[in-house]
């Protein structure tokens, strides 16, 4: 908590605020994490470093498609808020509750689960506290420069990575980890970010991340071999198409989730692909809900009736991704979902934009005969020079 500052300013201020507080039920843990996350969701501008707050529901879609177990060892390199990790200690405690009770499971949860970088001092304070809000007990959120620094001791070392790094940037060969230039030789801190992640990564480990979309079809050395290397040496599952205004108001770049295994001797055989069109909340700078909110993320309280699916498409995605070993491979590509074999992607120069894939069904359009066209223009004109002829005789 170095240099942290809070400043109330009027007594007058600090009386509403401890009286407002009073009100509140803190006995629940949920409570006091529920405000907290609240608050951050009220954070409503860009970091000076170009990172800004991933949406919880986004979030919560990336944890359940990756269900994270007891004895995960998970990471974010680029943490801020800890939105991930809060995500992950939230799913485990609804659909693994017996790391409360199992001494050993219990240890691993407070001590040993959770892992997050940043190199935000501000937001490394907001991202503990907000872990600590949650339930857990000493999470390792600390400093780091992740892309610059030698992550030699973090190698080979987590088995869930779940991120959305700062991206857009670039930073200059001599500032970069000298181990990820050798896999990707690149500036941009989008590439650099995922040369990390295979980094960190254990083999058998698995990754959900966010990328722009440049990362799917850029044409330069470097995009072609990461996509190369996810594609031929690891295992790539899935590639989840975002709208366009999912991050507003910080951006409106377009994105997508890339979900991948790490395994050193590839594993890749169809890739699925799911095009999400509609995330529940208004793709405008206001992003207000299109549904009430029980409706509303991954795993809804309520169902969905016919037609609010295409208000939210995550509970559709997450069912789909379920099924994309089976019955998501027979799907035609006019579908908003289906999978394609990994021998068409390596044609298509590992190309991984939903775009080049999909089929586009056009409507059939009739159009009338030129020649009646022209006879009913003919008609409309007739009829006005008539009117005419009557105006002018009312005016003799």
């Amino acid at each position: 908590m170095r240099d942290a500052r809070f400043t109330i300013p009027t007594p007058g201020l600090l009386t509403k605020v401890v009286e407002l507080l009073d009100a509140v039920p803190m006995e629940d843990r949920d409570t006091k994490g529920d405000i907290y996350e609240y608050m951050l969701g009220k954070l409503a501008t860009a970091g000076t470093n170009g990172q800004f707050r991933t949406p919880r529901h986004i979030i919560e879609l990336m944890v359940a498609m990756t269900e994270p177990t007891p004895r995960d060892v998970m990471v974010d390199p680029a943490c801020g808020t800890c939105g991930f990790p809060v995500a992950v200690g939230e799913y485990l405690r609804e659909h693994h509750p017996e790391i409360l009770s199992d001494p050993e499971l219990r240890e691993h949860f407070n001590h040993g689960l959770f892992h997050g970088f940043d190199f935000d001092t501000t937001m490394l304070r907001i991202g503990a506290m907000n872990m600590l809000l949650h339930g857990v007990e000493n999470p390792d959120v600390s400093y780091r420069d992740s892309l610059s620094e030698d992550s030699a001791s973090e190698e080979n070392k987590y088995t869930l990575v779940l991120a959305n790094p700062p991206f857009a940037g670039s930073l200059d060969y001599e500032s970069t980890s000298g181990k990820l230039q050798r896999v990707v030789k690149t500036k941009k801190t989008e590439l650099l970010f995922m040369a990390l992640f295979l980094q960190l990564l254990k083999p058998g480990g698995r990754a959900a991340v966010i990328v722009p979309d440049g990362v799917l079809f850029g044409s330069s050395n470097a995009h072609k071999e990461l996509r190369r290397t996810l594609v031929e040496d690891h295992f790539l599952e899935g590639v989840v198409s975002l709208p366009s205004g999912v991050f507003r108001p910080y951006a409106g770049v377009s994105t997508a989730i890339l979900f991948f295994t790490k395994t050193g001797r590839g594993g890749t055989d169809y890739v699925w692909f799911y095009d999400m069109t509609a995330d529940g909340w208004s793709l405008d700078d206001k992003r207000n809900p299109l549904l009430p909110l029980e409706k509303l993320g991954p795993a809804p309280k309520e169902a969905l009736a016919e037609g609010e699916h295409e208000k939210n498409n995550l509970p559709d995605c997450l069912a789909r991704w379920r099924q994309r070993k089976d019955s998501e491979r027979e799907r035609e590509r006019t579908a908003q979902s289906f999978c394609v074999p990994k021998a068409e992607i390596a044609e298509q120069g590992y190309d991984l934009s939903l775009n080049r894939y999909e089929e586009l069904v056009h409507d059939e359009v009739e159009h009338r005969p030129p020649l009646e066209i022209l006879a009913e223009l003919r008609a409309i004109e007739q009829e006005i020079l008539q009117e005419i002829e009557e105006l002018e005789g009312m005016l003799r």
